[in-house]
């Protein structure tokens, strides 16, 4: 009885926790970080503030939580569309037009995670998710360059430079001080930059000037 009691807790503990996962995740969609504070999380998620604090020591951690949970989930849906038949260049646009649509569809919560000012914490994780992100664009790029589809270059240098201009050139579309608007021309003009930045013709490396004998 002692062992099913706990194993009861456990359940308890981990759908409380999920709780407040979930109701943090809606309201930070809904209006951003600034709309999911500790006690609006957890009203929505049927708990006290205090019982929150058991699972969150503070907001930061909640927030870390949800922001690599959410990509997590974005890097699936990535690996999904780069594994799927096509060149290397067809999976690259595919990948990055549909980051680029989910962003607009739910500017809130993609504004959250680009680049709302928040604590130190949640601009740490920010960039460990980058390289979350830049190791999925590895896969096709290292694809593409071993083909022949795409010059020699560094795989992970050009993954960093892609997830850099997408994400950037989201920031303004999806802050809260823009008018909301899906616009077919910039995601379009986000997805030909980060195709051509990786198909062009490699540049040779500059040659350093000639130091002068004194």
């Amino acid at each position: 009885m002692a062992y099913q009691r706990s194993a009861l807790m456990q359940e308890r503990l981990a759908e409380n926790r999920e709780r407040i996962l979930r109701a943090a995740r809606t309201l930070v969609a809904q209006g951003g970080f600034r709309d999911a504070s500790i006690n609006a999380v957890a009203a929505a998620a049927g708990l006290s503030t205090g019982a929150l604090y058991r699972y969150f020591p503070s907001k930061a951690d909640l927030f870390v939580e949800v922001l690599t949970e959410a990509v997590r989930r974005e890097c699936a849906i990535l690996r999904e569309i780069i594994a799927k038949p096509g060149t290397a260049d067809q999976r690259l646009r595919a990948a990055v037009e549909s980051f680029a649509r989910r962003a607009l569809e739910g500017p809130h919560l993609a504004y959250a995670f680009i680049a709302e000012p928040i604590d130190p914490e949640v601009d740490a994780a920010r960039i460990l998710c980058r390289q979350e992100f830049s190791d999925v664009f590895k896969t096709v790029l290292g694809q593409g360059v071993a083909s022949g589809e795409f010059p020699p270059q560094s795989v992970d240098v050009a993954a960093a430079c892609i997830v850099g201009a997408f994400t950037e050139a989201l920031v303004r579309p999806v802050a809260p001080t823009t008018p909301r608007s899906k616009d077919e021309k910039l995601v379009t003009a986000i997805v030909d930059f980060c195709a051509r930045a990786v198909a062009g013709i490699p540049v040779a490396p500059a040659k350093q000037p000639k130091r002068q004998r004194v």
